[in-house]
């Protein structure tokens, strides 16, 4: 039986923490991985020296009629040799702020424009 106002099985399920981050058994937690955010989208503008403007395009569903839109956003992203063309579907991923709106760096080409 438990003491009345004391719930069974509060207990935490870990060693308490210590002051220096680590548990009072002495092991070290687990390193987390890093989650890095990439989005994918295609160079509208390379008008600017070393930096690519990105249009990053998702679908989502209307809250109340259920129709799937479109909606888009536009990034400004680092890239380094000019390399990357208004038509290329590139890979972008956050970084570090380069500029007052450059937060993210050109990862990859995923597909080259097609010239018509």
């Amino acid at each position: 039986m438990t003491e009345p106002g004391k719930t069974q099985g509060t207990e935490p399920a870990t060693a308490p923490a210590t002051a220096h981050g680590g548990t009072a058994t002495g092991a070290e937690p687990a390193p987390r991985k890093a989650i890095i955010q990439t989005l994918t989208g295609r160079v509208v503008g390379d008008k600017m020296n070393k930096t690519v403007t990105v249009l990053v395009e998702r679908r989502v569903q209307h809250p109340i009629y259920g129709k799937f839109v479109t909606r888009s956003s536009k990034y400004h992203a680092h890239d380094e040799n000019n390399e990357y063309k208004v038509g290329d579907l590139v890979e972008i991923v956050a970084c570090r702020k380069l500029a007052k709106t450059k937060a993210y760096k050109v990862s990859r080409l995923i597909e080259k424009s097609r010239v018509v």
